[in-house]
């Protein structure tokens, strides 16, 4: 089970693991305080990068607009992770937008120091780079299944996700709580059409639902869903 949520997980909370004690201490020195308040950008579509951040506290979501300014969101971002190295390793700007779904506490390393610290430290460049192509993995799970697979499926692949990530990350889990415009664009679908499944999950006793929250209660029959083994 653990293989099936590391397809759809950026791990970018491990960048640190290969690091000494004296290594991490010297990466967070260079680190800034910095709030973004709920609704508020991280960093914006062809915007120019000027740093990285560290998630505290809060959630942000990784989005993009299509041609009919329909709104996709591939990934959620948790507490722990780092964000926005992308488009600074590329020398190019934002290729997609984040946006705080909760007023986000965040540490900010600006573009110079993150530049120093990958000179300094070696092991640190290659933990990026290694994560980078983990990360672009990721992303093409989360394409294929968008593309490949019938709504319901999708909604349960990412409501086993967010429950996996969320339960590990976020303290005082309180269920899967997201709107429903986030939800369906995560799914890629209308808020009305989620709405039928998500009232489907509920009748066929699958979920419950208290005011956004969703808690999964009935696992076994998301895995059968999936064809996945029954194991937590």
């Amino acid at each position: 089970m653990d293989s099936f949520f590391l397809k759809f997980d950026f791990q970018s909370h491990l960048l640190f693991e290969s690091l000494t004690l004296v290594e991490k201490e010297l990466v967070r020195s260079f680190m800034e305080d910095m709030t973004i308040k709920k609704g508020n950008a991280l960093f914006y579509e062809d915007g120019i990068p000027t740093g990285i951040f560290h998630i505290v506290s809060g959630r942000a979501k990784k989005f993009k607009k299509g041609f009919s300014n329909h709104l996709q969101i591939f990934y959620i971002y948790t507490p722990g992770d780092f964000l926005g190295y992308h488009a600074l390793l590329g020398e190019e700007r934002y290729q997609d937008s984040c946006e705080a779904l909760d007023d986000v506490e965040l540490k900010f390393i600006s573009k110079d120091n993150f530049l120093k610290l990958l000179q300094d430290l070696p092991s640190l460049k290659d933990a990026f780079i290694k994560n980078m192509s983990h990360e672009f993995g990721v992303l093409a799970n989360t394409i294929a299944v968008l593309a490949q697979k019938d709504q319901n499926t999708r909604l349960a692949i990412f409501l086993l996700v967010f429950e996996h990530r969320f339960k590990a990350m976020i303290p005082n889990y309180k269920g899967i709580d997201l709107s429903r415009e986030d939800l369906a664009n995560c799914i890629g679908t209308s808020r009305e059409s989620l709405g039928r499944s998500l009232k489907q999950f509920k009748d066929d006793g699958l979920i419950s639902i208290k005011k956004r929250c969703i808690f999964i209660i009935n696992k076994s029959a998301f895995y059968k869903l999936l064809h996945l083994e029954s194991v937590d």
